[in-house]
């Protein structure tokens, strides 16, 4: 199970990356940017839906910086 990849995209403000992780990876990635808003499969998850997920069938994941809204 360690060796299965999937394609984790992250955007910021540079633009947007996309990689072929592990599932460590991804959770450290994910830690690495608290805040941020984190899409399975088009769907806003939580950053334990991942670390609960089976890696085998998770599809695409998406990191995304969390939007704020004001005047």
């Amino acid at each position: 199970m360690d060796d299965i990849r999937t394609n984790v995209e992250i955007a910021d403000s540079t633009g947007h990356s996309s990689l072929s992780l592990t599932k460590q990876e991804t959770l450290d990635l994910i830690e690495m940017n608290q805040g941020s808003w984190i899409y399975k499969d088009n769907q806003m998850v939580q950053a334990t839906d991942i670390a609960g997920a089976n890696w085998a069938d998770v599809g695409t994941i998406r990191i995304m910086p969390g939007l704020t809204g004001g005047f």
